[in-house]
């Protein structure tokens, strides 16, 4: 028998509204001179409304402006203006996050995230995920610890536009099946241990959820653009359960296909959500399972409004020499052996392939 390990946020609240809650949250830990990262977008879109929150406090915060790419430079660039927070507040997606996260970890403050949509499952974990200026993956970083608190307002992410809702979904559903071929492949998961049966099941439950409540929550973002029990149940899947999934689940080909996939120049302009559902459907053949089974998570998916081929991502018609570039790059992922049966770019390739192909087949 070896040690397991899992890991969680310190602190995880979710609701309608809940950004009001900062306030008491900063007294409590004590905290007085916390800072803000987050870009222009989101300042105007929910600016008022965290200053509010922060105003409760009593605490005034510095405001660092995240200019959009979350690469090593910018980290460093924020951390110097950052110099003597005690606590940083990472407000809005996913790369803004994970800045905030290199952030807290340079200058040794506590980490509170907010996010402003709810387009992937960055706001649990421990990781930052890096990029080069021209937006291809390029490496991962750890912090020591979780953050301490992440912090949901269902309102605020009801109003963004519904595409990044549908990606965290798309995110999210890669994990029950992920977690099980890290599992069955012996991987390791994100703190370097197997995976105990309790993240396995967090991502069983995170894909049952959104097969029951996904459709209706997207149904009601782009309509009505404000929380029911569907986006509730949904956004809880997409960020708590996706996270906690896959950190101490473990990954497998969904998300090594991203290596490839950003480095394209048409994919890599698409949002991480939409990259790992298309992922996820490639790696349901490579896993050798019913055509049948593969058919209905892609129709899903498509219900979802994920894209489910390569049309749906502007590319009508993917050459072989684009195809070997993200398969050969997929293949150098860190956890592209978390499969079974194993995979090389030949194999891949096809792969993707045949998942075009059974997309475009879906109409």
């Amino acid at each position: 028998m070896t040690v397991k390990t899992i890991g969680f946020p310190g602190r995880y609240l979710q609701g309608p509204g809940a950004i009001a809650e900062l306030g008491s949250l900063l007294q409590e830990f004590g905290c007085t001179s916390p800072i803000v990262v987050m870009d222009d977008i989101v300042r105007q879109a929910a600016g008022a409304e965290l200053d509010a929150a922060l105003a409760s406090s009593g605490v005034s915060a510095r405001h660092l402006r995240f200019a959009g790419e979350c690469t090593k430079e910018a980290i460093q660039v924020l951390s110097e203006e950052g110099a003597g927070a005690d606590l940083v507040i990472g407000f809005g997606g996913g790369k803004t996050i994970d800045t905030a996260k290199g952030v807290s970890k340079a200058v040794g403050a506590r980490l509170m995230i907010v996010p402003s949509i709810a387009s992937n499952d960055s706001p649990t974990s421990r990781l930052i995920v890096l990029y080069d200026e021209q937006h291809r993956v390029a490496g991962v970083e750890t912090m020591t610890r979780n953050p301490d608190v992440v912090l949901v307002d269902t309102t605020i992410i009801s109003r963004a536009p519904a595409r990044f809702f549908s990606a965290g979904l798309g995110d999210a559903l890669s994990k029950k099946f992920e977690a099980q071929q890290c599992h069955l492949a012996g991987g390791k998961n994100f703190f370097g241990t197997a995976s105990l049966a309790t993240a396995r099941l967090l991502a069983d439950r995170c894909y049952e959820t959104i097969i029951e409540f996904g459709a209706e929550a997207v149904r009601q973002v782009r309509t009505h653009g404000t929380p029911n029990e569907a986006v509730e149940r949904a956004v809880e899947a997409s960020v708590l359960l996706s996270g906690l999934g896959f950190e101490s689940g473990g990954l497998s080909l969904s998300h090594a296909l991203t290596r490839g996939f950003t480095a394209h120049p048409v994919l890599g302009g698409f949002l991480h959500g939409e990259l790992v559902a298309f992922g996820t459907i490639v790696q349901l053949i490579a896993e050798d399972r019913p055509l049948e089974e593969v058919e209905r998570h892609a129709r899903f998916c498509g219900e979802l409004g994920l894209p489910v081929c390569f049309a749906n991502m502007n590319v009508p018609a993917m050459t072989n020499e684009e195809l070997d570039d993200i398969a050969e790059r997929t293949c150098a992922a860190p956890y592209i052996g978390n499969l079974r049966p194993s995979a090389d770019a030949s194999r891949v390739a096809d792969c993707l392939r045949r998942a075009d192909a059974i997309g475009r087949g879906l109409g």
